[in-house]
């Protein structure tokens, strides 16, 4: 059977894909802003109808965006700082 082969753990898992992450949460948080922007000369809209939760929420992406940033620029350079000093990888 096919599927035996995908579940019987016969096959290694792939290496995790790392890319750009301070550039790709970066992306995320401008976006998250930029929609904040566009929602807020709506607000009364939004408000009238018991959906102005949706600008907060998009305030709120972007300031957890802002944390994410300085999360990920924290962790690029604490593996920099151990491939620079040689210490092998656990």
């Amino acid at each position: 059977m096919r599927l035996k082969k995908w579940t019987s753990g016969d096959r290694q898992a792939p290496e995790p894909l790392e890319g750009n992450v301070v550039a790709t949460v970066t992306g995320g948080t401008i976006i998250w802003f930029v929609l904040f922007l566009v929602q807020l000369p709506f607000y009364r809209w939004y408000a009238d109808r018991d959906y102005d939760w949706w600008i907060w929420t998009c305030l709120a992406g972007a300031g957890l965006g802002l944390i994410g940033i300085w999360y990920v620029r924290a962790r690029e350079k604490a593996i920099r700082r151990t491939k620079d000093q040689g210490t092998p990888d656990q």
